[in-house]
């Protein structure tokens, strides 16, 4: 076996169909660039059938993408297969990974299939898959409730049709670590054709235990390639999280032997732009990224780490981008600066107007904020993204009036549908007074199941990013806004919100 970890990256694709997670193409591609520089060995950039927005986000991502395998999900069938393949055509190297389930009970009550047709079906897939790309991975969904013998038979005839990569993925997180190692190479040592593919595992975290059951497929099963996501990002628990498996092997390579081919000082920063595009904040105990993973505050633990560091910390915070939390900017920063740290943060906006009115934003901002964090241009560039789409709602301005033992009321003026309204109400606090006024005239009867305030960096004087959740008809959308305001953080993440609920755009459920 190689002693290299192959890193598959999933956030674009599994990490995305978490409640509200979806991202636009610019965001993907911004995302995708982020990767890359992270060094992620594979990429998988979206599930191309499912939606032409999928199609066109996967098709910018393989056409830019140069070092990481650019891939793309399908089902077990020629339509899915070839329209991966027309999306990947501009890859320097490209992967179509196609799936189809194999447990009983997904075979009988959701694909109404016999195992005899699930059998020739993945055959078939895996088979025009390697005629149209070199780089095929097949799947069995459910894999881990799958009956051994049934699996073992599938697996060698998709690695005899020409799959390169064995993925067996514990879609509903039911496994743990010791019996999913023993289960992966139980199937590794009983298909004769096994070392003919690399062995990938996929592993979600229902129960807590994605991260240590993908290590145990990797050390007890052979497994060589780990599909993670970044901040363990996710639907249901969530997935592998890539920052702790990266970092489990780095630090433990005494006991994994492994090397990988992960720039870890870009881990906080991919952390980072992954919460702020999709709203979904990292916890502060969250392991390597989180705001307290390196924080020390018991009086032993802190006598200990300033005598000698490695008596309470087994990882170097700089090391994984921690050193990056500085001030680079301030208001006399020129045009020439701004557009710099752009680039070296991995953020490359599309045209010079889109430069110009970033730009424009970070001096307005500057003049309201001493300290400028890359956290701060982040969240800047992310609600430029936002506007730049063609959107149905935009926020104008608000005004807002709240006194102890009175009621907070609220006056806002927005846009709709490139018209300007007026509209204002009372609420129980300043917030709630703010989105009441909104909601008078839009009307969505969108359910809010989500509220959520964190500061983008640590002072009063922080900009305050909020992220909102709306459900309405079954349909679940984040929106995210970002302000020194938090009122007008959260009016414009509202808007956001109901902007989204505003798009038709249809996603495919895919593989777990």
């Amino acid at each position: 076996m190689s002693d290299q970890l192959i890193i598959f990256d999933t956030t674009l694709r599994d990490g995305e169909q978490s409640p509200g997670a979806s991202m636009t193409r610019d965001e993907k591609l911004r995302i995708a660039r982020q990767l890359e520089r992270l060094r992620v060995d594979v990429i998988e950039a979206g599930f191309a059938a499912s939606s032409n927005g999928d199609f066109e986000a996967v098709k910018s991502i393989a056409n830019t993408i140069k070092e990481s395998i650019v891939c793309s999900l399908s089902r077990a069938n020629d339509r899915d297969i070839s329209r991966a393949a027309e999306a990947l055509a501009g890859a320097k190297r490209s992967r179509i990974h196609t799936f189809i389930a194999t447990s009983p009970l997904h075979m009988e009550k959701k694909l109404r299939m016999t195992p005899d047709q699930v059998f020739e079906q993945a055959k078939q897939a895996v088979r025009f898959a390697r005629n149209l790309v070199e780089d095929v991975e097949f799947s069995p969904e459910d894999g881990y409730r799958s009956d051994p013998d049934f699996l073992c038979r599938v697996i060698e005839a998709v690695i005899a049709e020409g799959a390169t990569t064995i993925n067996v993925p514990d879609t509903v997180g039911y496994a743990v670590p010791e019996l999913y190692g023993l289960f992966i190479k139980n199937l590794r040592d009983r298909i004769p054709n096994s070392d003919k593919a690399i062995w990938s595992v996929h592993c979600h975290n229902d129960l807590g235990m994605a991260v240590a059951n993908s290590l145990a497929g990797v050390q007890i099963g052979g497994a060589r390639q780990v599909e993670c996501t970044i901040n363990g990002l996710g639907e249901r628990a969530g997935n592998c999280s890539l920052e702790e498996v990266v970092m489990a092997v780095k630090t433990r390579q005494d006991y994994f032997g492994l090397t990988l081919n992960i720039d870890i000082k870009h881990i906080v920063a991919a952390s980072r732009m992954v919460s702020q595009t999709t709203g979904f904040v990292v916890q502060p105990n969250k392991a390597v990224v989180g705001a307290n993973a390196f924080a020390h505050a018991s009086g032993i633990h802190q006598d200990g780490v300033l005598k000698a560091r490695d008596t309470y910390e087994i990882m170097r915070a700089e090391d994984v981008g921690w050193s990056a939390n500085k001030i680079v900017l301030g208001k006399l920063s020129g045009r020439n600066a701004f557009k710099q740290r752009l680039q070296e943060m991995g953020v490359e906006l599309s045209s010079e107007a889109e430069v110009n009115t970033a730009f424009a934003n970070f001096k307005e901002l500057a003049d309201r904020k001493s300290e400028i964090f890359d956290e701060d241009i982040l969240a800047l560039v992310s609600d430029e993204s936002v506007s730049a789409e063609k959107e149905h709602f935009g926020f104008v301005s608000l005004a807002q009036q709240s006194e102890t033992g009175e009621r907070p009321h609220a006056r806002i003026v927005i846009t709709s549908a490139g018209k300007e309204i007026k509209s204002e109400s009372d609420g129980n606090g300043p917030v709630d007074a703010s989105l009441k006024a909104i909601e008078k005239h839009v009307q969505s009867g969108a359910e809010m199941v989500l509220y959520s305030v964190n500061a983008i960096s640590g002072s009063t004087e922080s900009q305050g990013e909020v992220t909102v959740r709306l459900q309405n008809n079954g349909r679940v959308v984040n929106g995210v806004g970002s302000d020194p305001d938090i009122v007008v953080a959260s009016a414009k993440a509202y808007l956001n919100a109901l902007n989204k609920l505003q798009s038709k755009v249809e996603r495919v459920a895919a593989q777990g």
